[in-house]
């Protein structure tokens, strides 16, 4: 039995923590607002966000971040990736000398570009071997439910990686390994930018053919800057790219396929905010996605067409159109 924290106790880091748990580990969950931690210790629920969950005995609960990280042998994070930055600078102190960071977020960090293992690294100074992400078709709720479900373990020390695989290897969740951190994170934060354009068409009213050919350029999108960035073009097309992108674009419990429903019906993305307090990271991510790629050379006319809707330049069909009226190439090109 490993004692780990799980920092955020939203539905992600709240469903996490129960693979953690399910597979025999001490885990305490750290939420922001103390009534919440409170909560979930006396219901054994996740009232705010997973409610109706019952949550495994070995799950605690606590708003004081000290006592999350104390003697944690592994510290996950959970958090909105744009926000991640300044907190971790405050949590960085606590974190145990020895601990593996483990990121379960999917946003590239705006101003910097920089992916989340990156801002790990530069604002706790651990190495390559401390640092690692989990990315996969992983819906909330759905792995709250126990339902059966796969991801990656990536991290550049693969001894690590498998003793994290180990870690989180439960009845209804199969991890499997890579060393291929880039690619993994890619994958998993340029896949919201792509269920925001999916959600778009189908908010649109448009069908199959259409969701599905954004889904695909969208995959060959992502390859291209993974590419670009050294990734192995392969992670893609595994459980942290494809994986990830079919589940986030074709299930309405993604929020980033609804947010693009909601912007594909006229609702402006100040509207959207409003009406919800779950992040949809692709929302956010969208222009650091855009900048990275041409920063890098790389074509991205689903990045940049989703970024000017989001900030309101443009509409929703208007990107549609646009994708359609591009100039003809060859597909592999």
């Amino acid at each position: 039995m490993s004692k780990v924290a799980v920092i955020g106790a939203g539905s992600w880091g709240t469903a996490f923590a129960i693979v953690l748990a399910d597979a025999g580990n001490e885990v305490t969950l750290w939420a922001r607002r103390a009534e919440l931690a409170d909560a979930v210790n006396s219901t054994h629920e996740n009232p705010d966000y997973l409610p109706g969950t019952p949550l495994p005995g070995n799950i605690r609960a606590t708003s004081d971040i000290a006592a999350a990280l104390e003697g944690a042998e592994v510290v996950v994070f959970a958090t909105p990736s744009q926000t991640f930055r300044d907190n971790l600078a405050q949590w960085a102190p606590h974190v145990p000398e020895k601990a593996v960071m483990v990121s379960l977020m999917k946003g590239v960090e705006l101003g910097t570009l920089k992916r989340m293992s990156e801002v790990i690294a530069e604002v706790t100074g651990a190495g390559p071997e401390r640092i690692a992400v989990i990315s996969g078709p992983n819906l909330a709720k759905e792995i709250a439910r126990r339902e059966p479900a796969a991801s990656v373990v990536a991290c550049a020390d693969e001894t690590v990686a498998k003793w994290l695989q180990d870690m989180c290897h439960g009845p209804a969740f199969r991890p499997y390994t890579s060393t291929d951190v880039v690619g993994c994170e890619l994958g998993g934060a340029y896949k919201n930018v792509v269920g925001l354009a999916v959600g778009m068409a189908v908010g649109l009213g448009f069908g199959d053919n259409t969701t599905a050919s954004v889904i695909t350029r969208g995959l060959a999108e992502t390859a291209r800057l993974a590419s670009a960035l050294g990734a192995n073009p392969l992670t893609l097309m595994g459980l942290a790219g494809l994986g990830d992108l079919v589940a986030t674009c074709s299930s309405p419990l993604s929020r980033n396929r609804s947010f693009g429903e909601k912007l594909g019906q006229g609702m402006t993305t100040e509207e959207i905010y409003a009406s919800t307090r779950q992040v949809a990271e692709g929302a956010k991510s969208c222009s650091s996605l855009r900048a990275l790629a041409e920063a890098n050379g790389v074509d991205a006319p689903i990045a940049t067409a989703v970024d000017l809707v989001v900030a309101g330049k443009i509409t929703a069909r208007e990107m549609m159109q646009a994708f359609i009226a591009r100039d003809t190439k060859a597909e592999t090109d």
